[in-house]
C-alpha cells in the first residue's frame, strides 16, 4: 500500500497519542489538519495501518478503539465507562503451546476501573458490584 497524506497523518496521530482513540476522535483531529479529509478515508487508512502491523485495533462492545506499537503491552477495558488503561507487565508467551508455535498475542482483562469502584462505592450505598 502506498502512502498518503492522509495515511501519514493518521498514523501520526494514533503514534503520538497518550489516549486509545477511537475513530471519531481521529477524524476530528485529522480535519483540523487536512479540513477536506472524510471519515471513510479515515477508516479505510486506519485499516490498512492495522493490516500492516503499524497500530493496533482494541474492540470495544460499541466502537473500536487505536493504539500505537512503541511497545509490547495489554488492555484493561472497564466493563462500566469503557476506559481503556494500558498493562505494562511482562507476560512471556513466547514458546508452544499444544505443539502450536505462538507469534504474538494480544490479552484484554475486563473488570470494572478504580474510578468506578469509588464511585459506587461513594454512591452507591455500599453495594458492591457484580462482575
Amino acid at each position: 500500500m502506498r502512502n498518503t497524506k492522509q495515511k501519514e497523518l493518521i498514523f501520526n496521530i494514533v503514534s503520538n497519542s497518550f489516549d486509545h482513540l477511537s475513530a471519531d476522535k481521529i477524524y476530528l483531529k485529522a480535519r483540523k489538519v487536512l479540513s477536506n479529509i472524510s471519515l471513510g478515508t479515515v477508516y479505510r487508512n486506519l485499516n490498512q495501518l492495522v493490516e500492516e502491523g503499524k497500530i493496533k485495533k482494541i474492540k470495544m462492545n460499541d466502537k473500536d478503539c487505536f493504539d500505537n506499537l512503541k511497545e509490547k503491552h495489554n488492555h484493561f477495558i472497564c466493563k462500566k465507562c469503557q476506559k481503556i488503561i494500558d498493562v505494562k507487565d511482562k507476560i512471556d508467551l513466547s514458546h508452544k503451546i499444544e505443539n502450536n508455535l505462538i507469534v504474538d498475542y494480544e490479552i484484554n482483562f475486563i473488570g470494572i476501573c478504580e474510578d468506578c469502584l469509588n464511585k459506587e462505592e461513594k454512591y452507591g450505598n455500599g453495594r458492591k458490584t457484580s462482575l
